[in-house]
């Protein structure tokens, strides 16, 4: 995947469902699920972050210093 929105339609049609995932800009469910891997921006504006959201915070678990390398390793993250 090359971008955020090649990847949420790439998800989309896995079947991997809604809340189980959040893409800035992209796909935000609403209303928030308590728990799901995340791509956004880094914090620091220094490239992307790739994580879990769970108990309320965010655990990077990747960054990334492209879209590209960043919806890369997130669809592992979120099959």
């Amino acid at each position: 995947m090359k971008d955020r929105r090649g990847l949420a339609r790439a998800l989309r049609d896995a079947g991997v469902p809604d809340g189980r995932y959040w893409i800035e800009d992209v796909h935000e469910p609403a209303p928030t699920p308590p728990d799901f891997v995340y791509l956004r921006r880094a914090p620091d504006g220094s490239g992307w972050e790739t994580g879990v959201y769970e108990r309320g915070a965010h655990h990077p678990v990747g960054r990334h210093p492209t879209e590209a390398a960043a919806c890369a390793h997130f669809r592992t993250l979120a099959l």
